[in-house]
């Protein structure tokens, strides 16, 4: 690998990193809302407490039009809002992060981040991640990608 090659990973390993530090972080807050139907119910009800979006699809889904289009409108409303939004490409892991193993979690799909009932995220991990947004943003690109460690891409 050359150094070049090092420079470029290097920082996508520690936003994927950083991303499963504030999942987990947020699970354990219970601030963490799964699933497509859900997460929308969340956004039309209080979108001031969205902190962060996660939008994942895999090579199973990408040809899902109800799943795209929901993407979509999900999409639209984080930009609307200003919310941080990313997307994984490996919902399998995502969805072991977020769920429990006793429940099989088939809508991993969409992943929201709440901010706590009392105060505020006080979570480096979670500025990084949005710097990181707001840095490929001016990069235009809209809905980057992060790579989960431990996955199999």
């Amino acid at each position: 690998m050359t150094l070049e090659e090092i420079l470029i990973h290097k920082p996508a390993e520690s936003t994927g990193q950083a991303l499963e530090d504030v999942l987990q972080s947020a699970k354990d807050n219970q601030t963490l809302t799964v699933g497509v139907y859900e997460s929308a119910k969340v956004m039309n009800g209080d979108p001031d407490s969205v902190s962060f979006c996660v939008l994942a699809t895999d090579e199973e889904f990408e040809c899902d039009i109800a799943l795209q289009i929901h993407f979509t409108l999900i999409q639209s409303f984080c930009f609307d809002n200003d919310i941080s939004i990313v997307r994984v490409s490996d919902t399998q892991r995502l969805a072991e992060i977020v769920g429990d193993k006793a429940e099989q979690l088939e809508d991993a799909h969409c992943v929201l981040i709440t901010n706590p009932s009392e105060g505020s995220w006080d979570e480096p991990a979670l500025e990084k991640l949005h710097v990181f947004c707001e840095e490929r943003r001016r990069q235009n690109d809209w809905l980057p990608e992060v790579s989960l460690p431990g996955g199999g891409r």
